[in-house]
């Protein structure tokens, strides 16, 4: 069946439409029909956006894409990455995160005259979107923006721009914020106030020094794989429950039946107390979370290996690498190059990588398929709803 040049055939990186002849049309839906003035005639895939704040708001950059299309769009980004390095294999169906689940966010703020507006920036600028809805973040969390309003309408100076994260735990909400001076004991008063008030699970102040909390009843925990891990203010966490469980699932059926494992770039544990039955090296380069890591795995007496490293300066080696069943790699958009390297002389028999940046991990995978690995099978998995964020789980094996 033939395609029209002026329909809609696919969805660029950025998150445009392309036609058949390839135009590149803003906020169009593969289906969609481009006449010859501009004029946009939704097809089968578009779908009217929910929120009134798109597309100005940069939270979200596809909310008129409906889910199959977005399914396609993550698994186009991923084989469009993998074939710039000459490099194929089966990608899956995407595992993709329900509306008002984002648990973890970061906010930001500025005073329009007596206002404070609140909310994600726009798209392309530094203009902030003052939020009046949102369908991306948890209930729980967006219960705080209008409070979060009146608290800073009485701290925050008049040319200053700060921020705001907001992470759900296991206590409850989580508040940071980062960029404002809180001196005083009004200032103070205030905030324990409004922390009481809304019964957070802890409510910090970073004045350019490192966050210090200012209300925290009981020491706040995210619990992963059961067991429940001092969380940092301000520190990494997956973005939903849903993206979390299914990146973790992914990488179990991977890593299986392994009895010993390197989990590198191991953060808080996502990964390494999924294994309860094996014995675990976890490397991290960040002093706070490979600290709670390892304070965690004592008290609930897993048999976990912590170890402080920087692993882009210093590499776990592939000698090292040999001894493990199963490694699992979880790096920062970067990738990692110089790991990758090591684990594709190494004779470790599977390994399991998560990546947030399709680009840096095809780069990864290019390296260990000449190394000798095979790449199996990607698991895309779509964590930020709406976004052009891309994150998977990928099975290498020798």
């Amino acid at each position: 069946m033939s395609v029209s040049d002026d329909t809609i055939v696919r969805v660029a990186g950025r998150g445009e439409g392309v036609t058949a002849d390839g135009r590149h049309v803003p906020f169009t839906a593969p289906g969609d029909l481009i006449s010859a003035g501009g004029v946009i005639t939704p097809g089968p895939h578009h779908q009217t956006p929910p929120c009134r704040h798109f597309p100005e708001c940069g939270g979200c950059q596809l909310q008129h894409l409906d889910d199959a299309s977005w399914s396609g769009y993550l698994v186009d980004r991923i084989a469009g990455a993998l074939a710039a390095h000459k490099l194929e294999t089966e990608i899956r169906a995407p595992l993709l995160s329900p509306p008002r689940t984002r648990r973890r966010a970061t906010l930001h703020a500025e005073r329009r005259g007596r206002q404070v507006h609140l909310g994600f920036t726009g798209q392309g600028s530094h203009q902030i979107i003052d939020l009046q809805e949102c369908h991306v973040l948890a209930p729980e969390l967006f219960a705080l923006v209008a409070p979060l309003r009146g608290l800073l309408a009485a701290l925050i100076p008049n040319t200053r721009r700060i921020n705001v994260h907001l992470v759900q735990t296991d206590q409850g909400r989580d508040v940071l914020i980062d960029g404002l001076d809180a001196e005083g004991l009004a200032a103070a008063e205030a905030l324990t106030a409004f922390a009481g008030r809304h019964k957070l699970a802890r409510l910090s102040i970073d004045e350019g020094f490192g966050a210090t909390a200012r209300w925290e009843p009981e020491p706040v925990t995210v619990t992963l794989g059961g067991v429940p891990v001092p969380f940092p203010a301000g520190n990494f966490l997956q973005a939903t429950p849903e993206g979390e469980a299914a990146l973790v699932a992914t990488v179990c059926e991977i890593a299986a039946d392994a009895g010993t494992i390197a989990d590198l770039f191991a953060g808080l544990g996502t990964f390494t107390f999924a294994f309860p039955r094996a014995r675990v090296y976890a490397a991290e380069a960040a002093r706070d979370p490979i600290m709670m890591l390892k304070s965690a795995a004592a008290l609930a007496r897993r048999p976990v290996f912590a170890d402080h490293r920087d692993l882009f300066r210093r590499p776990v080696s592939s000698a090292d690498l040999g001894n493990f069943n199963a490694v699992i790699i979880d790096p920062p958009r970067a990738g990692a190059k110089e790991q990758a390297v090591e684990i594709a002389g190494s004779k470790a028999p599977s390994l399991a990588y998560v990546s947030c940046n399709p680009g840096t991990f095809a780069r990864d995978a290019e390296i260990l398929c000449e190394g000798g690995y095979k790449l199996d099978w990607v698991q895309p998995v779509g964590q930020f709803r709406w976004s052009t964020h891309v994150e998977l789980a990928a099975k290498f094996s020798r």
